[in-house]
């Protein structure tokens, strides 16, 4: 593969306390990884080298989806103005009762092609047939953190389905694809269950990507039936001696932010899932004082109705500072810092992803400000957490590779992909409420059988 330079960009250094943009910058890309940036005068294309023009276009770490069920994409629209129990018991998971293995893997290329076209560039995904997830990845381009999900219900049967997919998929798509046992949520999953799933995590050596206090009242129902909350129950059963992400974590308490710091877990973050089901303004800004990792999140399109990260960088931001009525809090390199590199780390590849460094991987997009929505350019920063636009994105590039250029998709067919999800639009809408595969019950800690194991 031929080194790629691109070059006369303005680059985005995201720091922990302060964001940096250097003009006239370029970059080597050599196989995976960036190999040199500097200034556009010392940084030379080597022979046979592709060049990006990138003059006027801002260089920065290719956003990381930290959680999401990008399949979710063929129910996008189905589920509005309803709360959490309406949604999970009378549309989803009804909806997901009409899934086929095929399903899976369109619309995982759709969701994939509405990620690239927006900036992401890795996403830690979370949802059933992952065999045919992983399938859709390679032929993206993009990087992934897979995990087949699934419930007590299934005993035995699902700590293995997930734990085999796991060891099969770990390192496929030349490395691209990384993988996690991805047991749905303590609701759902008994405490022996989880016990399952940490014993099959230490003798894989893998982590685990679940669903945890995904509100207060959760919490509340499991103190009430078994006198921990939903992070002590990951405690008490194993799921944290192993690296843990933990979607949501809404209505985690004081003493549970301390216990994910102390186990290292990370939490994703997905705010305009949280406003649109009224689950609650998660604790960020406690979490990160507590020294727990956030990253940036969008959940499924159905809870959100995009895989668009900008939307969820600026809410992100907003409600924070609404929610402790400091307008200070969250400030703009905070919130970029944790859509690339405190999200890389809460991914799992705190190292190779969220920076444009010598050794990093060369995981990176270009954006265009020059749009009248970002005029006058007082400050990138601002404009990239409060005006970008999933649109404003020109080029994506991951693992050395090009997957969009000026917009055009290069390894996804967008057209078909859309014919192919229209064509069982009808099939999937239908929705019958005695067919669902779960049950939403938090004080249970279970759910009924689901048809598919």
């Amino acid at each position: 593969m031929p080194d790629i330079l691109v070059r006369g960009c303005l680059l985005a250094r995201c720091l922990a306390q302060r964001t940096e943009f250097v003009p006239d910058q370029s970059l080597l890309i050599r196989g995976q990884r960036i190999a040199q940036v500097g200034p556009s005068s010392e940084v030379h294309p080597t022979p046979g080298a592709e060049v990006l023009e990138a003059s006027g276009l801002l260089a920065m770490p290719g956003l990381v989806n930290t959680h999401a069920h990008v399949p979710m994409v063929l129910f996008r629209g189905l589920a509005e103005d309803v709360d959490l129990e309406t949604w999970f018991n009378q549309y989803m998971w009804p909806l997901e009762a009409n899934l086929e293995p095929e399903d899976v893997y369109w619309g995982m290329q759709l969701g994939l092609a509405e990620m690239i076209e927006a900036g992401v560039t890795a996403v830690a995904d979370h949802y059933f047939h992952m065999d045919l997830a992983a399938r859709a990845v390679e032929q993206a381009g993009t990087r992934a953190a897979l995990g087949w999900a699934v419930f007590g219900s299934q005993g035995q049967a699902g700590v293995e389905q997930t734990s085999r997919f796991a060891q099969e998929f770990r390192g496929a798509a030349s490395g691209r694809i990384t993988t996690w046992l991805a047991p749905h949520a303590p609701y759902t999953c008994d405490e022996g269950f989880l016990r399952a799933v940490a014993a099959a995590s230490e003798r894989l050596g893998l982590g685990v990507h679940i669903h945890a206090a995904e509100t207060r009242a959760q919490t509340e129902a499991s103190l009430r039936a078994c006198g921990a909350t939903p992070i002590q129950v990951l405690e008490r059963t194993g799921l944290l001696a192993r690296p843990a992400l933990v979607a949501h974590a809404c209505g985690a308490t004081p003493e549970d932010l301390a216990l994910l710091a102390r186990r290292g877990a990370g939490v994703a973050h997905a705010p305009k899932t949280y406003l649109k089901l009224s689950m609650g303004a998660a604790p960020v800004v406690a979490m990160r004082r507590a020294g727990v990792p956030v990253g940036l999140a969008s959940d499924g399109a159905v809870s959100n109705n995009t895989l668009d990260l900008w939307e969820s960088l600026r809410l992100l931001a907003l409600v924070q500072k609404h929610a402790t009525g400091r307008p200070q809090e969250l400030n703009l390199a905070e919130a970029l810092w944790i859509a690339t590199r405190e999200s890389a780390r809460v991914y799992g590849l705190p190292e190779d992803l969220g920076r444009l460094e010598p050794g990093a991987l060369a995981d990176l997009i270009l954006v265009d400000l020059s749009g009248a929505h970002h005029q006058p350019l007082h400050s990138p920063a601002a404009s990239l957490v409060y005006a970008a636009r999933a649109s404003d994105v020109r080029t994506v590039l991951v693992d050395g590779k090009v997957l969009m250029r000026d917009r055009r998709l290069l390894t996804l067919d967008r057209d078909e992909i859309v014919a192919r999800v229209r064509h069982g639009m009808t099939r999937l809408a239908r929705r019958v409420p005695a067919s669902r595969i779960q049950l939403y019950d938090p004080a249970a800690g279970r759910g009924p059988a689901d048809p598919r194991a």
